[in-house]
């Protein structure tokens, strides 16, 4: 009974600690959404608004522009992967992973060898234990993205879509990562960023509506020239906000359930020690009432 009493306790104080560090832990993601939710709501705008612009120029103007054209018979896609660097996120990083393996399963049925482009640590080390290929991989600060790295993603990203799937660069990018809906709700999504589609912001034109005229300085060419990086950057830099602010509410989320759980873990064993104990304390008392007995019947 002892010895059974002692292991009880050894859990209990276990669960304790535990609940300690997922309490912290929660109590920190919970901090941190806030700044994340800011940043994320920050650029909204700005992206919606370069949304507006590259569509505006996409739809209508008659110039076949590298980014805008869609490619006969595209042989070669690239895939960039949104996770966490770090774990104790519940789903965050799998769900993800696991939007971007149908997206390879379909891209593949359809012809397309799919090239993979990595952010986040947990992704690196789930291609890297199942030897897949990877093109490039960005590690660190996934939590608190910086637009320096977005730069750098979306710069890497049209270089290869620019040289073309016969050249060794792509023909098309998709990009997966959770989008924030809510504290309690992330979900994965998949968008083609490139070649270019007409998106939210620009409404296509009926049969009887007249176009708007526009007129370009300088020449169209080098208004989506300039343009079409700037609009790759920010819908890289969103989607890493977004899933800046999706991993923070799935560690909160994750850190309560674990906290509710050693809660439960401690009840649980809290009574059992207790059981322990009085029964513990049951044979005491009935030794000693039979040595008396014995002692009395000398």
């Amino acid at each position: 009974m002892g010895a059974q009493l002692r292991v009880y306790r050894q859990k209990i104080r276990s669960a304790q600690t535990t609940k300690k560090i997922t309490r912290a832990m929660e109590l920190i993601s919970a901090s941190r959404i806030q700044k994340a939710q800011a940043r994320m709501a920050a650029s909204g705008p700005y992206a919606r608004a370069v949304t507006r612009a590259v569509s505006a120029v996409a739809t209508y103007s008659n110039v076949d522009h590298v980014l805008t054209t869609e490619r006969e018979n595209p042989t070669r896609a690239a895939v960039v992967v949104f996770t966490s660097d770090r774990g104790l996120a519940g789903a965050f990083s799998s769900q993800a992973i696991r939007e971007a393996n149908e997206l390879r399963t379909r891209l593949e049925d359809e012809g397309r060898e799919v090239v993979t482009y990595l952010i986040g640590r947990k992704a690196v080390s789930y291609y890297a234990f199942r030897r897949r290929a990877v093109e490039k991989q960005w590690t660190g600060n996934t939590d608190q993205p910086e637009f320096a790295t977005a730069k750098e993603i979306a710069d890497t990203l049209v270089e290869a879509f620019v040289r073309g799937g016969t050249d060794g660069g792509v023909d098309e990018i998709h990009i997966v990562y959770n989008r924030f809906v809510s504290l309690v709700t992330q979900t994965p999504e998949i968008v083609r960023v490139l070649p270019l589609e007409v998106v939210d912001g620009v409404d296509e034109p009926g049969s009887t509506d007249v176009l708007p005229l526009y007129e370009f300085e300088p020449e169209v060419d080098k208004v989506l020239d300039a343009l079409l990086p700037v609009y790759i950057e920010s819908r890289i830099f969103n989607a890493m906000l977004q899933s800046a602010a999706s991993e923070h509410a799935a560690r909160q989320k994750a850190m309560k359930s674990a906290s509710d759980n050693a809660d439960k873990l401690i009840t649980d064993y809290t009574r059992l020690a207790n059981n322990a104990r009085q029964a513990e304390i049951t044979q005491q008392i009935s030794e000693i009432v039979g040595g008396a007995d014995a002692l009395g019947s000398k």
